[in-house]
């Protein structure tokens, strides 16, 4: 497809993500602002899942991190100016904390691999929730404030409706970015066959771990955006091990490692479960753990992988046969 064209497509959906709340409803501007948040968590995810292959089962770890550090810094040094803009500190210190945090447990935790390394995040999400629950000073049981200064006659909902749009256009340029760098071909190495990249050169150790501090600083940043949206929370309300799962879920319905797929796989499962099951709460979870596993079944490389698959030509007999004729 020509680039001028794509352009133009992307060029337009962001405007009309842009004028959308000016038509549609609160209950709607919040979806599509739960769905702005949870696409941004999916590409963050993909960068280590999907483009280097390695699963993280505990990414709501730098959720938790990013929403009590905003609300710590905002809460012990005091607002930093008036109005809006006095969110932008606190809420890039937290993604910058993650990514400390994330480059100190880097090495050790990344000298696994497969389930081990997965089930390892999941611990250390586990031991960094109990640890903040449980420590008086992060108040973490008790749960703390974070309070959002919002420009004068601006809902809620419209507000950070276009701050989760913008940290979603700010993940997804990145997420390009990566992908046709050579860092990104490098964890597309390191995904196929780590020993073999690194036999061939590939500083799979270095590359990883870029990986790893890039995703929990784009992760840490969504969480602390997440905690001025709440206003309250405590340990339970962001160290949800749910997070970490839909992170997965949404990349492997939409093809996990591709650029679009976690976009995609996030707006397919939340309009089912926002909007067509909203009405069947009793089996809401029946139905959609349903739709998820007829899903990873029949199409197991997610929408991305079975419309290529649909597209490429076909062998017949030795002549190549498409969909609409040999």
């Amino acid at each position: 497809m020509n680039r001028a064209l794509v352009l133009l497509a992307a060029i337009a959906v962001v405007v009309a993500a842009v004028l959308l709340p000016l038509w549609i409803g609160p209950f709607y501007t919040r979806v599509i602002q739960l769905f702005f948040f949870s696409a941004g968590l999916a590409i963050a995810w993909n960068l280590l899942g999907g483009f280097a292959g390695y699963w993280s089962f505990g990414h709501t770890v730098f959720i938790g991190m990013g929403a009590f550090t905003a609300a710590h810094i905002v809460t012990r040094l005091g607002p930093f100016g008036d109005g809006p803009l006095s969110m932008v500190l606190p809420i890039l210190l937290s993604g910058l904390l993650c990514g400390l945090f994330a480059a100190i447990i880097a090495y050790p935790i990344l000298r696994l691999r497969g389930i081990y390394f997965a089930i390892a995040m999941l611990g250390v999400s586990q031991v960094v929730g109990e640890l903040i629950n449980n420590l008086s000073w992060f108040q973490g049981g008790v749960g703390v404030f974070l309070q959002t200064p919002l420009p004068a006659g601006t809902a809620p909902e419209d507000f950070f409706y276009y701050v989760f749009g913008a940290l979603l256009l700010a993940s997804i340029l990145i997420a390009i970015a990566v992908r046709k760098s050579r860092f990104g071909y490098a964890l597309l190495s390191i995904r196929e066959d780590e020993d073999t990249a690194m036999m061939l050169g590939v500083a799979t150790e270095r590359y990883k771990i870029m990986a790893f501090v890039l995703s929990a600083v784009l992760v840490g940043t969504l969480g602390a955006v997440y905690g001025y949206s709440v206003g309250y929370f405590t340990t339970y309300t962001v160290f949800r091990l749910d997070f970490s799962l839909n992170m997965i879920v949404f990349c492997l319905i939409g093809g996990i490692g591709t650029l679009a797929g976690p976009v995609i796989g996030t707006a397919i499962m939340l309009f089912i479960t926002q909007v067509l099951l909203s009405r069947f709460l009793d089996i809401h979870l029946l139905i959609t753990g349903a739709i998820v596993v007829a899903i990873i079944l029949l199409m197991p490389g997610g929408i991305i992988g079975a419309l290529r698959s649909w597209s490429r030509p076909r062998v017949r007999g030795g002549t190549v046969a498409t969909e609409t004729g040999s």
